[in-house]
């Protein structure tokens, strides 16, 4: 018997069939204003946390924390990953998104258990960017320390 699928010519017809296309655009698009709206409502966050009387710095961190606890609440409540669905890459370049890589993971894996569960697979997607960031951290900073010696040391 022979398989319908005889080149790979046919193979690629029957790919470009049977996959379709995105519509680029409209993709574009919905990143664009949803990640705009995510960053929006940071901002809204700290211009209230300034207009309170509480410095740059503490308010950025306040932003930060306010952002990872709603994406983690909205990931629970499954939620966020329907707007991930509209929105895409949107959705996951602030930081909310790496709050959603860690607790979606969480959520999925628990019925293995909160070790071998929860806490083997929190950081399945999570980990190599903690890993490689932090490695990149100390190779920069051990860069900056041999080529900014301070003159008292020489």
């Amino acid at each position: 018997m022979e398989s319908p699928l005889n080149t790979q010519k046919d193979y690629d017809e029957y790919v470009k069939q049977k996959s379709p296309n995105s519509p680029i655009l409209k993709n574009c698009f919905n990143a664009f204003w949803i990640g705009g709206l995510i960053c929006s409502i940071g901002q809204v966050i700290q211009d209230f946390c300034l207009y309170q009387g509480i410095d740059k710095e503490l308010s950025g961190t306040i932003v930060s924390i306010i952002l990872i606890a709603i994406s983690a609440i909205l990931t629970g409540l499954n939620i966020f990953n329907k707007i991930g669905k509209i929105a895409g890459a949107g959705s996951l370049i602030p930081i909310t998104g790496f709050a959603n890589s860690i607790v979606a993971p969480s959520i999925e894996y628990k019925s293995e258990g909160y070790v071998m569960g929860v806490g083997a697979k929190m950081f399945t997607v999570a980990g190599p960017v903690l890993v490689y960031g932090i490695c990149t951290a100390i190779v920069v900073g051990l860069i900056y320390l041999l080529f900014n010696v301070p003159a008292t040391l020489v």
